[in-house]
């Protein structure tokens, strides 16, 4: 009986510790020499189209930088609804570099105050930037 209690105790803490959760992706925030995380600063996070005919299709494209020191990768981007779009570059921001995110928005079918949120996923150690854009629909 011990020794099935000591086997079992042993298979339970190598199953425990040998495994990390499941679908997690790896660590990236730091290059391989050790050196600082990436870190993304955008100069707005907000933007207001003012009012707009329905129907219309506009765009504002969000700048950000590299603050930190490795490359910064923009690992998925994704909005609050189907009538906005983001496009991102999907090549790693070299530390002190520029980049930019696209926001599109289509105003078909929509009316009055319209908020809409793009979330960035990213390889810094925050993980997620939030970029929200405003519109006033008139009919």
């Amino acid at each position: 009986m011990k020794r099935y209690l000591l086997s079992f105790a042993i298979v339970l803490t190598l199953l425990s510790t040998g495994c990390g959760p499941k679908g997690q992706e790896p660590d990236n925030s730091q290059n391989q020499s050790g050196g600082a995380p990436p870190g993304i600063e955008f100069e707005q996070v907000y933007y207001d189209f003012g009012s707009l005919r329905q129907g219309e299709q506009v765009s504002y494209i969000f700048e950000f930088r590299n603050t930190g020191g490795s490359p910064l990768l923009i690992k998925d981007a994704f909005a609050s609804c189907g009538c906005t779009v983001p496009q991102y570059e999907k090549e790693p921001i070299p530390p002190g570099e520029k980049g930019s995110v696209e926001v599109i928005f289509d105003s078909s079918g929509r009316r009055g105050n319209q908020y809409k949120s793009v979330i960035i996923r990213t390889n810094t150690p925050r993980g997620e930037v939030r970029l929200t854009i405003k519109a006033n629909v008139i009919v």
